[in-house]
C-alpha cells in the first residue's frame, strides 16, 4: 500500500460527531441521516464501541448491520471514520481470559461494565486487537465512504497504569531494554537509598502501593513504560489496518485533559493529529483551557492542521456541575478550535442516547429532538463551517514557544515534593493566559526542538531538564532569543536525581542565576515582589533563595522567608551572547505577569496587540491568502482593525470590524467581495 495522505479525502471544514446507530432501532437511521444532511454533517465516527455486535464469539464475526450502515451514510453523502472497537472488549473475551483485567495499583482487580477495561500487556488483548482491526480493514479498506481509521478511543482514559501479572513482566522486558544490566538500574534509580538494590530482574515487580513511597526513579520509569504499552497497542492496530488499507489512520488524544500519554511520542505514530476536548465548567475562563488544548494539538502535529474528533454541543455529565453552554457558546468554542488550526469539527454524539452512563451527555440532535435551541445552532454551525472551505489546508504561525514536557510532569506529580502547592498545570496556565490575554499566539514545544525560530520561549514547568536539553535552551539563548524560566526548574535530571550543581544548575550559563534553597509559603500566606520601577507585584505560595552568576536583579522579595536572603532576588535578567535569559522564583498569577512580560516583550522584540479584553484573535495562513478569525468572549460587541472580507456575513471590513457580543468574523485579508487581493 502506498502511504496515505496526511488528511481525509474530504472537502471544506469536516462537520459531524460520534454515530452510534446500534443503540436505535433501523427506522430511526433513515431519520438520522436525513438529519445529518439537514445539519450539513459531512463526517461521522462508527463503531468505536461495538465489538460485541461486530465479533459475536471469538473469530465469528457478524457486520450485516454495519454494511448497511456505512451503505447508507455514503447514499446520503455522509463521510466515514471507522473505529476500531478495541477500547472495549466483549464480555465473552473476558469470560474466555479473565486474566487480561486491569489491577490497579492497589491490588483491586478491574470489572466488566465500563470501558478501557483490558491489560495492555496482555497476549490475549493483543492478539485480539489485531484480529479484529484486520478483519474490518479487510472488508472496508477498500470502500468509498471511508475516509478516515480511528484506532480505539482515548488511550489512558479511563486506565493507564495496570500492575497485573502480564504488565510486571513487560515492564521488566522494557527495562532490560532501556538500561542493559542490573548495575545500570540500580545507579539510575538510587537504590542504595533505603537499601533497594536489586541482585536479579525477577525481583523487580511494578511500584505497587507500599508501606510509604515508593522509589520515584521506579515511578517515573513506570509511567514511561505504560505510554510506551499503550502506544505499541495503537501501533499493532495501525499496522494491521495499514496492510489491508491506504486511508489515513489516527486516535482521538485529550490534549491538556489527559496526561497519561506523552503526545509528543504520539503525535509522530499517527497520520493525522485529533483531540478530544470538553470545557472545565467550573472555570469561568474555560475557553483559555480550550486555546490549550488547541494549541497543543498543532503542535504534537507538527503545526498542520488536525481534527477535533470529540467536544460537546452543552453539557457534560461526568463533572460535579454539569454546565450548559451558553447560547452561542457552542459556536465560538467550535471556531476557537478551528481558529487554532483545526480543519474538523465534531462532537460526542450525534444522538442523544436513552440509555447508559452519558444519558445526560448533549448531543447534536438533543432528546428535545429538533424544537430546541440546541439543535437551531448545531444547523447555524453547520452553514458557518460550510462558508469557510477556503480555511482549509492554512496553517497557524507562532512567534512564543511554551515548553509542554510530559516525562517533566510525571516526575513533578510525584509524592514529597517541597509543598503540595506546586501545580505544572497552574503555572502553564498563567503563562499561556499571559499571552492570551495579549494576543499573543503561542506554540508548544520540547526543550530539545529546534527553537530558534521562537522570539521568546517560556519555561514555566520544567522541573526534569536533562543536561543535554539544558545545553539546548543555552544555546538558544546565545544565539539571541530570550528565555522565561519559572521556579521550581532544571531541579532533577531524568531519573529524577538533583543535578550535580544543584538547583537549576544546568541553566546557571543562560540565566546568570541558580537556587540556593527552595522556601515555600505556608498555607495560605501571600508576598509581594518590589519591581524596579517601583510597582509592587503580590505573589504567593513560593519563593526562593537565589545566588546571583552576572545577573541583574529586576523585581525583589519585599517580605517573606525571600527578604532574608543574601539578594532579596525573586525576579532576575541576564544577558548571554546575543540573547536575554529571565528567571521568575515566584509563583504570579496572569496579572502580575503583566508587569514582567512587559518588559520580556520587549527583549523578544514582541508587541502585545491592541484588540479589546476578551476578543481572540488568530491568524491562518498560506503561502497566497491570509485570514484573521475574531472570536468575541464578551457581552458587548468588540472593535477589530482589519480589512479584507467578512466570511460568515459576506460584509467587507474597511478598516475597521464590528465583531458582535458573543459572535466570531473571520476575515480574508486584503480581499473584498469583488473578488480582488
Amino acid at each position: 500500500m502506498s502511504h496515505p495522505t496526511a488528511w481525509p479525502a474530504l472537502t471544506g471544514i469536516a462537520y459531524g460527531g460520534d454515530y452510534n446507530p446500534e443503540q436505535w432501532p433501523r427506522d430511526v437511521w433513515r431519520e438520522d441521516v436525513r438529519r445529518m444532511r439537514e445539519a450539513g454533517v459531512s463526517l461521522v465516527s462508527i463503531g468505536i464501541f461495538s465489538w460485541a455486535l461486530i465479533e459475536r464469539s471469538e473469530g465469528e464475526f457478524d457486520f450485516g448491520w454495519l454494511d448497511e450502515v456505512i451503505g447508507l451514510l455514503h447514499e446520503n453523502g455522509v463521510s466515514v471514520d471507522l473505529g476500531t472497537p478495541t477500547a472495549s472488549p466483549p464480555a465473552w473475551f473476558f469470560a474466555a481470559h479473565p486474566e487480561a483485567r486491569v489491577i490497579a495499583r492497589d491490588g483491586t482487580v478491574m470489572g466488566f461494565g465500563s470501558r478501557g477495561m483490558a491489560s495492555h500487556s496482555s497476549p490475549a488483548y493483543r492478539e485480539a486487537i489485531v484480529r479484529i482491526a484486520t478483519a474490518l480493514a479487510e472488508r472496508y479498506g477498500d470502500h468509498p465512504a471511508v475516509v478516515l481509521w480511528h484506532v480505539h478511543n482515548e488511550y489512558g482514559v479511563p486506565v493507564g497504569e495496570d500492575y497485573s501479572p502480564a504488565s510486571v513482566g513487560a515492564f521488566r522486558e522494557w527495562l532490560k531494554d532501556r538500561y542493559g544490566s542490573l548495575d545500570a538500574l540500580n545507579a539510575a534509580w538510587g537504590t542504595a537509598f533505603w537499601g533497594q538494590r536489586y541482585a536479579e530482574w525477577a525481583h523487580i515487580g511494578a511500584p505497587a502501593a507500599a508501606p510509604s513511597v515508593v522509589n520515584p526513579a521506579q515511578r517515573l520509569d513506570f509511567h514511561r513504560f505504560t505510554d510506551h504499552q499503550l502506544r505499541a497497542c495503537f501501533v499493532a492496530e495501525r499496522d494491521a489496518i495499514r496492510a489491508h488499507a491506504a486511508q489515513p489512520i489516527t486516535t482521538n488524544f485529550m490534549a491538556n485533559q489527559s496526561w497519561t500519554t506523552d503526545l509528543w511520542a504520539w503525535g509522530r505514530e499517527v497520520d493525522v493529529v485529533s483531540d478530544d476536548h470538553y470545557l472545565w465548567a467550573a472555570d469561568e475562563d474555560a475557553h483559555i483551557g480550550l486555546a490549550i488544548a488547541a494549541d497543543l494539538s498543532r503542535s504534537v502535529g507538527g503545526g498542520r492542521p488536525w481534527i477535533l474528533m470529540e467536544h460537546s454541543t452543552s453539557a457534560v455529565n461526568w463533572q460535579p456541575r454539569n454546565i450548559a453552554k451558553r447560547p452561542g457558546e457552542m459556536a465560538r468554542n467550535s471556531l476557537s478550535h478551528v481558529a487554532r488550526g483545526a480543519d474538523a469539527v465534531l462532537f460526542f454524539q450525534w444522538r442523544a442516547a436513552r440509555s447508559g452512563a452519558e444519558k445526560f451527555h448533549s448531543a447534536m440532535l438533543p432528546h428535545a429532538g429538533t424544537d430546541s435551541r440546541v439543535w437551531r445552532e448545531v444547523v447555524g454551525l453547520g452553514d458557518a463551517l460550510g462558508r469557510l472551505g477556503d480555511l482549509r489546508g492554512t496553517e497557524v504561525e507562532a512567534d512564543v514557544a511554551i515548553l509542554w514536557d510530559f516525562e517533566s510532569f510525571w516526575a513533578q506529580d510525584l509524592e514529597w515534593r517541597p509543598t503540595d502547592d506546586l501545580s505544572h498545570q497552574e503555572r502553564v496556565r498563567a503563562f499561556y493566559e499571559r499571552l492570551w490575554r495579549d494576543g499573543i499566539t503561542a506554540d508548544f514545544a520540547l526543550p530539545g526542538h529546534d527553537l530558534s525560530r521562537y522570539r521568546l520561549v517560556i519555561a514555566p514547568a520544567q522541573y526534569l531538564l536533562t543536561a543535554a536539553d539544558a545545553e539546548s535552551l543555552t544555546r538558544y539563548v546565545a544565539g539571541g532569543g530570550t528565555l522565561v524560566v519559572s521556579y521550581f526548574s532544571a531541579v532533577v535530571d531524568e531519573n529524577d536525581a538533583v543535578h550535580p550543581g544543584g538547583f537549576l544548575s544546568p541553566l546557571r550559563e543562560a540565566l546568570g542565576v541558580d537556587v540556593e534553597e527552595h522556601l515555600p509559603l505556608r498555607a495560605g500566606a501571600a508576598a509581594s515582589v518590589t519591581w524596579r520601577d517601583g510597582a509592587s507585584l503580590r505573589a504567593g505560595h513560593w519563593q526562593e533563595a537565589l545566588r546571583l552568576h552576572g545577573a541583574e536583579v529586576v523585581g525583589s522579595y519585599a517580605d517573606g522567608p525571600g527578604v532574608e536572603t543574601a539578594h532579596r532576588a525573586a525576579i532576575t535578567r541576564s544577558r548571554l551572547g546575543a540573547g536575554t535569559g529571565w528567571y521568575v522564583s515566584t509563583r504570579l498569577d496572569a496579572d502580575g505577569l503583566r508587569t514582567v512580560m512587559a518588559d520580556v516583550y520587549a527583549d523578544a522584540g514582541l508587541t502585545p496587540a491592541a484588540t479589546p479584553e476578551g476578543l481572540e484573535v488568530v491568524r491562518r495562513r498560506s503561502a497566497e491568502r491570509s485570514f484573521v478569525i475574531a472570536v468575541n468572549h464578551r457581552d458587548e460587541d468588540a472593535e477589530l482593525a482589519a480589512t479584507g472580507h467578512e466570511l460568515l456575513t459576506g460584509v467587507d471590513a474597511d478598516g475597521t470590524f464590528s465583531v458582535p457580543a458573543g459572535g466570531v468574523a473571520v476575515i480574508e485579508i486584503g480581499t473584498t467581495s469583488g473578488g480582488d487581493r
